[in-house]
């Protein structure tokens, strides 16, 4: 196990930790951290959620350790690399955080933890921290990190102290989660947990409302487009899950054995990459897509030149164009540059009884009318 260097300094640690908990991705937050999360005045990251009626707060975001017995390869902080290690006692994480929210700059918790000993023990640590805050009166938004490999009872008492909980699932099956590590067991510590969350939060479980989330890592393995798309699909349909988040993986973060390492995909196309797939992820659960309608290249993976309903629009031209002034909103949301927005924009106008000749009216002029115009008519 690393050493851990003990910060004397509550402000320091946290500064570590924070920094080292942006490589999860699996809470209420905007897909490309880099261009939405921010720094606080004292080095911690605060990331944005959205609210359900549109507006937005923040959330802070913090590992208890960053020391890990795992050996992750995709990971800096897996066992036998050497980042600054240190932890912090959930006492002193429920102080800290409640420091923040008094002071109106914080709504809510996201809290996760590196290993440091075993997934209970860790889980333990994660729980008493919930509790503790709980136990001081805080009623807020509490996102609990999931270790995997937890039992079945550490499980229950995090989501009986959640709003939401996370588990990641890392990449697309049992073959490509073995060349990523070799001390988690990809059936046993990931999927049984997260069916058992998926279980115990669906509609007649015992915590119905907390909601469900998980992480691919884009690249750090072999996996295609087409496999993460197909497992999305089946986490959102079969397992009921909140949302699917990914996080390309970035050369030089893990291990010169790892196949991302040795890609010859440039760190840019893998973030374009992880474009793509929330592109299609947004296709899937906005726009009635389904799993095996997004195209793929002949090698399973998602056009870096067209996004995911462009490309779907270019190998179906049967479908087009669509009549503006006669179709459906299913056969609007087809059209590439269109969205719900002026889709409704334009079903309103049509009950007024005005024909639409353009629509310029309805949408600012600019890249995604100039895209749908090549697929409608009046």
């Amino acid at each position: 196990m690393p050493l851990i260097i003990t910060k004397p300094n509550i402000t320091e640690k946290l500064s570590i930790l924070s920094r080292d908990s942006k490589y999860d991705l699996a809470c209420s937050c905007a897909p490309r951290d880099d261009e939405h999360r921010k720094r606080s005045f004292d080095d911690k990251w605060v990331y944005p959620v959205v609210l359900p009626n549109g507006g937005k707060t923040f959330l802070f975001k913090t590992l208890l350790s960053n020391a890990c017995v795992n050996n992750c390869k995709y990971c800096p902080l897996r066992s036998g690399s050497e980042p600054e290690r240190t932890s912090i006692e959930p006492e002193e994480l429920s102080r800290t955080f409640l420091s923040y929210y008094s002071a109106r700059k914080v709504s809510g918790l996201f809290l996760s933890s590196a290993v440091r000993d075993d997934p209970d023990n860790t889980m333990d640590r994660i729980n008493r921290s919930a509790i503790s805050l709980r136990n001081k009166g805080f009623k807020g938004y509490i996102h609990l990190k999931i270790i995997p490999g937890s039992s079945d009872a550490a499980i229950r008492k995090a989501l009986s102290l959640s709003t939401a909980v996370s588990l990641n699932i890392e990449t697309a099956g049992v073959d490509n989660f073995r060349t990523l590590t070799t001390t988690k067991d990809y059936m046993n510590d990931i999927v049984r947990p997260i069916k058992l969350i998926s279980r115990l939060t669906s509609k007649g479980g015992e915590f119905p409302g907390v909601k469900q989330t998980t992480q691919f890592v884009v690249g750090a393995a072999e996996e295609k487009d087409k496999d993460i798309i197909g497992y999305s699909w089946r986490l959102y349909k079969g397992l009921g899950l909140s949302r699917v988040y990914f996080s390309a993986y970035q050369r030089g973060a893990g291990t010169r054995d790892i196949p991302g390492e040795n890609s010859p995909v440039s760190n840019a196309d893998l973030l374009a990459r992880e474009h793509r797939l929330y592109q299609a992820d947004w296709l899937m659960r906005k726009y009635g897509f389904q799993a095996d309608e997004i195209p793929v290249t002949n090698e399973g993976n998602l056009s870096l030149v067209h996004d995911p309903k462009e490309a779907w629009a270019n190998a179906h031209p049967e479908f087009f164009p669509v009549n503006v002034n006669k179709d459906d909103k299913y056969r609007l949301l087809r059209v590439p540059g269109l969205g719900h927005v002026v889709a409704d924009r334009i079903l309103e106008t049509r009950k007024t009884g005005s024909r639409i000749r353009s629509l310029d009216d309805l949408m600012r002029r600019g890249k995604l009318l100039a895209k749908a115009e090549r697929y409608i008519s009046f």
